[in-house]
């Protein structure tokens, strides 16, 4: 600790914990529970990140996907987590390490995450939410109804500079 205490980066790590729990509860379920559902945005280029060749070559550095009424072999480990999505009529699998993962978002329920780099800080906080990708489970704008004030925790503001 000769250097001090990182906040910032217990804090990712903290922050990853927690959707780490909340995937494996609904891989437990087997379904997501209510209305709750998933804007998941990552960093296609990340040396763990597994995706077909054709989505890695559409999203180059980053895509968000949408857990909401189709997945499969939803698969929680301690590094990240596997999911079979639908990309237009066809199965997907996918493997996300959690710190390859940018944003986190439930508009159900107004809970955003974002993970910040010092290369992120140039972004404007207009950008979020994501807007999802356009599959049988994602839209390209979510629905009237289903836009919100979803508040995102910024953890920037928690770093010591």
């Amino acid at each position: 600790m000769a250097h001090g205490i990182d906040y910032g980066n217990l804090m990712h790590t903290a922050m990853r914990g927690l959707i780490k729990t909340v995937l494996a509860k609904v891989a437990e379920l087997g379904e997501l529970p209510g209305q709750h559902h998933f804007f998941i945005t990552f960093d296609t280029s990340h040396p763990d990140a597994e995706l077909a060749d054709w989505l890695a070559d559409r999203y180059p550095g980053e895509m968000t996907v949408v857990v909401q009424h189709w997945f499969d072999n939803l698969d929680v480990g301690d590094d990240g987590f596997a999911v079979t999505l639908n990309f237009g009529n066809q199965p997907e699998p996918l493997y996300i390490p959690y710190d390859a993962i940018k944003t986190f978002v439930d508009p159900s329920v107004e809970f955003g995450l974002r993970f910040e780099s010092p290369e992120d800080e140039e972004i404007d906080e207009a950008d979020l939410p994501p807007e999802p990708i356009n599959t049988d489970h994602a839209r390209e704008k979510p629905e009237e109804s289903e836009k919100s004030d979803a508040e995102i925790v910024s953890l920037d503001s928690f770093r010591k500079h």
